[in-house]
This record gives structure tokens, sequence and C-alpha cells, in this order.
């Protein structure tokens, strides 16, 4: 998908580009930069620091990726917080929009984050985090990249109070345990195994004429019903280009249920539009699946921003959307 977040290390990652959250010297320091210097090798790594260095808050610049599996570094000063009235916002969204059209300048297809400043430099991590998705949501408006943000503490996720108790609060009332759901689906077999019984055989020729569409066609129908374009639709449920080429030129092609969840979102369709076309790829909502409770919870409050929801999914550690 285009827009991920993870929890890995940083210098394990296999992308075309990683970024180093650097300081303006180009020296190797503590955090993130000092795991980054010395798994591509110090002494190589620092060299070529040396020899275009320094840089600007905010200024993106390039390296070798050394011994790291990354093809290349990316090294951007973030800005240190001073209380948030001293231009930290711009210059951290600099740093990311620099960054990614430095990586997209070099044709990389792939770029992972850390969260920049949110270390030593003392950025409040939630609003750090609050920067980063919306500076990458506004590259990917415009390019093709798959980007990857590394977060690994929680605490960057300041969810409004609000929000976050509703979603608790719908979790709690409407999960139906495993076992339970084993049971009502067994219970649900049983009846259609007596039900099957009892109906004569339909001949298979008259089942196959009354086919209903297929998903690709449904999604491609609904597009077209509302007015919309391929790019606006794709690019908002987080989908690859690539695969919704797939998609479109597949009318049999079945994705996975994340990325048909995702398409519902796009285009904002209700609870019971998306089981409709949940049901064209053989899905549907579960009770029995936190997931999907937190979907349903987005659907019918009406809030159909996927960078949300996916926070929402990443804090809960379940899939996130899109493909």
């Amino acid at each position: 998908m285009p827009f991920e977040l993870i929890r890995q290390d940083i210098t394990k990652m296999e992308t075309d580009a990683i970024v180093n959250a650097a300081n303006p010297q180009l020296q190797e320091g503590g955090g993130v930069c000092g795991a980054i210097f010395q798994a591509a090798g110090a002494e190589e790594l620092q060299a070529a620091c040396d020899a275009i260095g320094p840089i600007q808050i905010g200024e993106a610049v390039s390296t070798d990726g050394f011994r790291l599996p990354a093809k290349m570094i990316i090294h951007t000063a973030g800005p240190v917080w001073h209380g948030g009235d001293r231009g930290e916002e711009q210059l951290l969204r600099a740093s990311y929009l620099n960054a990614l059209l430095l990586a997209e300048t070099l044709g990389c297809g792939s770029i992972a984050f850390p969260l920049l400043s949110a270390g030593a430099f003392g950025y409040p991590k939630g609003q750090a985090l609050r920067v980063a998705i919306s500076a990458i949501e506004h590259f990917l408006e415009q390019h093709e990249m798959s980007v990857y943000l590394i977060v690994f503490d929680k605490a960057a996720f300041k969810l409004s109070s609000g929000l976050f108790h509703n979603v608790s609060v719908f979790i709690d009332e409407h999960y139906v345990e495993e076992q339970e759901a084993l049971f009502t689906r067994g219970r649900y077999m049983q009846e259609d195994i007596l039900f099957e019984q009892k109906s004569e055989a339909i001949p298979l020729d008259r089942l196959l004429e009354e086919l209903d569409e297929s998903f690709s066609v449904r999604l491609l129908r609904l597009i077209d019903e509302r007015g919309l374009k391929d790019p606006d639709v794709y690019k908002k449920a987080n989908i690859d280009r690539k695969l919704f080429s797939k998609i479109r030129n597949s009318s049999d092609y079945t994705p996975m249920k994340r990325t048909a969840i995702a398409f519902a979102i796009a285009l904002e369709l209700d609870l019971d539009e998306t089981e409709d076309l949940l049901e064209t790829a053989g899905y549907t909502l579960s009770r029995s699946s936190k997931s999907d409770l937190i979907i349903h919870y987005f659907i019918q409050s009406g809030i159909y921003n996927m960078f949300e929801i996916n926070e929402v999914l990443f804090l809960y550690d379940q899939p996130l959307l899109g493909g």
C-alpha cells in the first residue's frame, strides 16, 4: 500500500531509501541517527556526510546506503522543539516533503521514515505524528511512492479522548468472542444444510446465469455512478496504482478483505452498501473481529478519513487498510 505505519527496525528496511533523522552538521549522533551510522558503517558514512554537510533545518541530502539493505540514505535535519512558536511545524513539514521530493528525483519507489524530531529534539510525539501523516498524505495526493513511517511508541498516538473512548465503548458493546461466533456460524451452517436438504436441486447452468456482479465490476460501476476519477479513488483508498490496474483489467479479480474495505471507505459507502460490496468478494463485517468493529464504528459515524482509521487500527494492533 502507498502509506503504511509499521513497527520495524529502520536499518533493516529493504526500501530504496531510508531517512536519517540527522543533525545539521551531519555528524553521527544518538538514537535513530546513531543506529543508521552503525548499521551502514560509521566511517564510510561519516566520510560521505562530511563531503556534503552541513545542511539547513528542513533540507534533505542523500548518500549511499553502504551496508544497509536500503540503496540510499536521505538525511534531513528536523527542528528542535522550542514550544511551537518558532516555525517548528513548517520546518518539520519541510523535512518530510523535501526528503520525499529528493527520493522521487533519485528514482526511488519506496522510502521509510522514522518519526522525525520526536526523540532528542523534543518535538511532542503526538504533534510530530500529525505533521508526518499530513505531509506524507499531501505528497501522495500528487505522487506515486510506497512510504513507510516507523512508529514504536504508542504515546505518539494522541487520539482525541472522545474518539478513543467511543471506539473502545463500541468494541466492548459489540465484540463477540470467537467461541460464540464459531457456535453461531455452526448453527447457521446446520440450518443451511437442513434448508438444502429440503430444497430441490437447481441446475448448474441456471445458477451460473444468476451470478451477481463480481467485485471489480461492482467497484467500477460505483466509481462511474459517483462521477469519480480512478486516481481519486485508489489514492483515497491507500491502494497502489498497479493493484488498481489489476482490478480494473480483470473482471474476476478478488482482492484481500482489507483492500475491499478500503475501497468502501474511499467511496464513502454506508454500512449496507459496504456489506453489498464486500459480499461480491466473499467477505462480510464480523462482530468477532476487532478490526471489523472499528471499521463498522467509523462508517456508522460517517468518518471516512483513511489515515485516521488506520491510526486507530494500528493502535489496536490490527491490519491496516489498503493494498
